[in-house]
């Protein structure tokens, strides 16, 4: 087997459509349960079930999809977070064929998500494209004007109908999200320095304070029910300093880097919570 499709094995895409998910309370407890104790808070702090079940849903995915993919026992798999919340795998180190396996999820609407890649880092970041409240579109897109460059601005705001403003400002607001998340920066980065250039929202790429970025690839789909979905692949290099130290493998050769970034970028496997919960089951037993 070429080490391309071995590293192949690391790059995965799930999807979770959890209105299709309606558990009665003692069900959700049962799925909650499948989790380290430490999640439980984190998941029982939002008052809204809809809220909740977004985040159950991606914890049994980080858990589920590292199970699977690394073959790591549930009870040793280990996930913090760093200090600007991204999501990380602790327990692997020296002990997979992936050491730079890393992921991201990303939750909102009606889906929850989470993308994986074996070299590269990965940001992922769903949108639901409706409006909350009674503002107009344009009301509502004025609120985040500073997080544009004049350009994309300018595609937003002329870009025809409501509708159509609202898909180009969601579609420029994934993919910044995806590329932060995967440097994995906080909320603090300035995201009016991040340009997003495109053609025909194909042949996408980023220049940041001017200068374009190498080695990065960006990707755009669209779900049922009007999302959109962001994934960014890039060297692992330009991590920033906490995340990097996630990272087993952060010196190496331009090589293994393109390798890593060539790799096909699959569609999302839609999963359901039951199956989700059932390789608990199957590996407790």
């Amino acid at each position: 087997m070429s080490m391309e499709m071995e590293m192949e094995k690391g790059v995965q895409r799930w999807l979770v459509n959890i209105s299709k998910w309606d558990p009665s309370p003692n069900d959700f407890s049962i799925a909650m349960s499948l989790l380290p104790q430490q999640h439980h808070s984190s998941i029982t702090k939002f008052l809204k079930i809809e809220d909740r079940k977004r985040a159950l849903v991606s914890r049994l995915l980080q858990y589920a999809l590292v199970h699977q993919v690394l073959g790591i026992p549930f009870h040793q798999i280990i996930i913090n977070r760093t200090a600007q919340g991204k999501p990380y795998l602790e327990s692997h180190k020296k002990n997979v064929k992936f050491p730079n396996f890393n992921f991201n999820v990303s939750h909102h609407g009606d889906y929850v998500a989470i993308a994986s890649e074996p070299i590269c880092l990965v940001g992922l970041d769903i949108v639901s494209c409706f409006i909350p409240g009674k503002e107009t579109v344009l009301e509502f897109i004025h609120n985040f004007s500073s997080y544009f460059s004049s350009l994309e601005w300018e595609k937003i705001v002329n870009a025809g109908s409501d509708d159509d403003i609202l898909d180009v400002f969601f579609r420029y607001w994934c993919l910044k999200e995806a590329f932060v998340k995967a440097l994995g920066t906080g909320v603090g980065y300035k995201l009016d320095h991040v340009e997003f250039r495109h053609k025909d929202w194909a042949e996408i790429y980023v220049k940041v304070d001017g200068d374009v970025l190498k080695d990065w690839n960006f990707w755009l789909f669209e779900l049922e029910g009007k999302h959109r979905v962001a994934i960014a692949r890039g060297d692992p290099r330009i991590a920033t300093k906490n995340f990097k130290k996630t990272l087993e493998l952060t010196d190496f050769d331009d090589d293994l880097c393109k390798r890593g970034l060539h790799l096909l970028n699959p569609r999302f496997v839609v999963r359901t919570v039951e199956e989700l919960c059932s390789l608990f089951h199957e590996a407790i037993s």
